[in-house]
Order: C-alpha cells, then sequence, then structure tokens
C-alpha cells in the first residue's frame, strides 16, 4: 500500500485511490488543441472518479519550434500558444467539489532533442517591456537540449536531472474562457515544479463534470521559470482523476508522501504568496486541528515558500508544511 491511501484522496474520494478504467488520450484522439480554460468546448472524453488517462501533450510551442533557428518571433502564432488537452468530463461532479488529480508518471515524446527553451522579446522576468520602456528588446534565442529520464542535456559539460512537472492543469472556470497562460484559483499555468509525478494536485471543481485540461509539460525548471520558458518537452503524462465531496477549497491545493502546499497565483508576487499561506493556516486549522494564532507561528518557523512562476500574467506561489509537523492524517 502506497503513502496514497493516507492522502486526501485515498481517505475521501469517491474511488478512494483505487484504479478504475484506463484510458489513453492520443495526439490523434485529441485532435482540436484548446488555448483557454472555460466550459465551452465540448469534452473530448467522459471517465469516472478512479479512472487513469494517459495523455500525449505537445509542448508549449505546439511542436512549431522545431530547431535553434525557428525563432519564437517568426513560427509562432499568438495567442495560440500552451496547447491543453482535454476537456476530459468527470462523471459525477458538481461546483462545490474538489478534482484530486494524482500524476503517475510523465516522459518524454517525440524524435530529440526534445526540449526547448528561449529567450523572446518583451517576455521573462528581467526584460522590460517595449510597451513601457525604452530599452531595446532581448536578442531573440532558443536552445534545443535532449532530455531523458537520465537527465537533460544543457550542454556538452552541464547535464541536469530529469526533474518533470505539468506546467499547466486544472479545471474550467464556471462561465469564462480564460487564456491557458493564466493562472488562477482554478489551476492554469501555475508552472509549479511540485506538479510533478507522485504529487496529488486538487482543483475546487467551478461546473457540472469539472472540465479537466491539462498540457505544457516541462523536463525541469528553477524557481521563478526566469526567463519565461523551462525545457518545454512533449510528453505522455498519465494521471489517476477522483472526485472529493464535501470538501470547500478556494484554490489549488498539492499533497505530497511528504508535505502539504496551498497556491496563490496573482500580482503583485507579495499577494500570491500571502493568498498560499493564508490557505495553508486555514487548511492546517480546518483539517489538522490547529487553532489559528498556533498554526500561523508555525507557518512563521517552518512554512517553505516555492516560486513556481515571475513571468506569466500571474504569478503562483506554492506555501507549504511538512507533514511530520502536522500529527494524525488531516481529518
Amino acid at each position: 500500500m502506497t503513502w496514497l491511501a493516507s492522502s486526501v484522496m485515498g481517505r475521501r474520494g469517491v474511488a478512494q485511490a483505487r484504479e478504475g478504467a484506463h484510458h489513453q488520450l492520443t495526439e490523434d484522439a485529441q485532435g482540436q488543441f484548446h488555448y483557454v480554460y472555460g466550459p465551452y468546448a465540448s469534452p473530448v472524453m467522459t471517465i469516472a472518479p478512479g479512472d487513469v488517462v494517459a495523455v500525449e501533450t505537445l509542448d508549449a510551442f505546439g511542436g512549431a519550434v522545431k530547431t535553434e533557428d525557428d525563432l519564437p518571433s517568426k513560427v509562432l502564432n499568438m495567442p495560440f500558444v500552451n496547447p491543453q488537452n482535454g476537456p476530459i468530463a468527470v462523471t459525477g461532479a458538481k461546483k462545490g467539489d474538489v478534482l484530486a488529480v494524482h500524476i503517475k508518471s510523465l516522459l518524454p515524446r517525440g524524435p530529440q532533442p526534445a526540449g526547448t527553451t528561449a529567450l523572446i522579446p518583451d517576455f521573462g522576468g528581467l526584460v522590460a517591456s517595449s510597451l513601457t520602456h525604452l530599452n531595446a528588446p532581448i536578442t531573440e534565442r532558443v536552445k534545443k537540449m535532449e532530455v531523458t529520464p537520465d537527465g537533460v542535456k544543457f550542454s556538452d559539460r552541464i547535464t541536469l536531472p530529469y526533474e518533470p512537472f505539468v506546467g499547466t492543469m486544472g479545471v474550467s472556470p464556471e462561465i469564462e474562457a480564460i487564456s491557458s497562460l493564466v493562472p488562477d484559483f482554478y489551476g492554469g499555468n501555475m508552472d509549479l515544479p511540485d506538479v510533478a509525478p507522485g504529487a496529488v494536485i486538487y482543483f475546487p471543481v467551478q461546473r457540472d463534470e469539472a472540465y479537466f485540461y491539462i498540457g505544457d509539460c516541462h523536463g525541469r525548471q528553477g524557481d521563478g521559470e526566469l526567463c519565461g520558458v523551462a525545457v518545454e518537452i512533449p510528453a505522455t503524462v498519465t494521471v489517476q482523476i477522483d472526485l472529493i465531496k464535501d470538501w470547500a477549497i478556494p484554490s489549488v491545493r498539492l499533497e505530497t508522501e511528504d508535505f502539504i502546499m496551498s497556491v496563490g497565483s496573482a500580482r503583485p508576487m507579495e499577494d500570491a504568496a500571502r493568498m498560499a499561506y493564508r490557505d495553508l493556516i486555514r487548511w492546517m486549522v480546518e483539517d489538522y486541528g490547529f487553532e489559528e494564532s498556533e498554526a500561523y507561528f508555525l507557518a512563521t518557523q517552518a512554512g517553505k515558500m516555492r516560486v513556481g512562476n515571475m513571468v506569466d500574467p500571474k504569478y503562483s506561489l506554492g506555501a507549504s508544511m511538512l507533514k511530520t509537523y502536522l500529527g494524525g492524517t488531516g481529518d
């Protein structure tokens, strides 16, 4: 028995972490990819809580940047980037429920070099926008990298560990159709490295059947996604999806064997940090029996803050607490 049995998904999920039917969502079966999170596209498949889906995703550029000579400004059709698979409808999901998504595996697919990063004019954490500054745009450049489970070949001298994660995933907002470049309470483009194999991510359902989207997989990324582009890869990502009733959460939460995390997405960055820590303290009070001021003290002395991205329309930060300090199972 894995740690999933003691997770929120295992204890409260409709399927209680038991695997149901297995499905494949291939690139051909997906057909039309989506560039917004919204309720207006028809589901590409319908699954039951507990089902497992293997999804073939495109990279953030939709495969258009094939070589280092393919400059994004020349080959991309903005704003049609960050293509998403889905929506996947989940039977029985209602507004007020929580969708639990356990990432089982994430592997690069397609020809090598499978990884792409880039410097893009007017985009990135250290770049001034030509809309508001007199600075000249940064010199555009593409870097391709071989990406396998053995590592990310950054250069002939440096091979980085393969630490894959899903950059963009979540559920449909209730009525809005929002760009897949934007993170918010429903998930979206959080670019948070902890959304990785082994983790369970919890999303507040906004509409019937949840309408789950996923895409934008990464071979790895440093905190903040500094230049705005991680090691973007096409991938096969396998997820197990469950449904939790009667658990009201305001935004995305995440759980691993070792810690719990709350995610805040906002600008300025300190608001994202405040939102993340506020929800972490709320979680500690509601499910772990802490008094609020005691949880505030503990978050101050033992909390960790992960910067997912500092480049997107909203920044995403994750506030976490080790389970060893929480005690119990969270009931």
